[in-house]
Formats: C-alpha cells, structure tokens, sequence
C-alpha cells in the first residue's frame, strides 16, 4: 500500500533553532530517505517552497492572471512529502515516526 506523509512547517519553531541545527536535521532527513529508498520503503519525495515564494495563476477568459504570494495564514504549512510504500498502516506510521 502506498502512504502520503505530509511535512508540515512552522517557521518560529525552524528560526528558534541553534545554528546550524536545521542544517544537521536536514542532512539526516536524506540519510534517512536514501536508506529508505534502498529499502524500497519510499517511492517519492519533494521539499517544497515557503509560501513567500508562492504564485497563483488563474486563467478567465483566456487571460492569465498571476498574483504573487504569500497565501497561506498558517502558522504551519505543507513544507513537503514523501510517498512510502507499506505492508499496513502500522509500518507506514513506524516509518513516518523515525524521520528526523
């Protein structure tokens, strides 16, 4: 069975870290991934951009339009996810718990 895990952010939390913490954390997110995909546990992966970085583009009567963000109001937001491949949900949620 596949599994969505979905990476949710809150920016207070990511800028109370010491230096260098993040770095250190992230660098054993991939180590973990790289294992994982090894394993054949994680099919697909994506960080995505802050919401500062966002676009909404809409189309109306053959117009593009194109508004800059940010759109989120959240205190968090989705900061990635990764696609795992799992016997049951059991496994999918042991998996989801040993990232970093």
């Amino acid at each position: 069975m596949k599994f969505l895990v979905m990476i949710y952010n809150d920016d207070s939390l990511l800028e109370a870290l010491p230096e260098g913490e993040f770095d250190t954390m992230m660098h054993g997110c991939f180590v973990h991934a790289d294992e994982l995909r090894a394993e054949g546990h994680l099919l697909d992966s994506m960080q995505l951009e802050a919401p500062a970085q966002g676009k909404s583009l809409r189309m109306r009567d053959n117009q593009m339009s194109v508004m800059d963000g940010p759109f989120a109001e959240a205190k968090e937001y989705l900061g990635g996810f990764n696609l795992i491949e799992a016997a049951d949900m059991d496994e999918a949620v042991r998996i989801a718990a040993e990232f970093p």
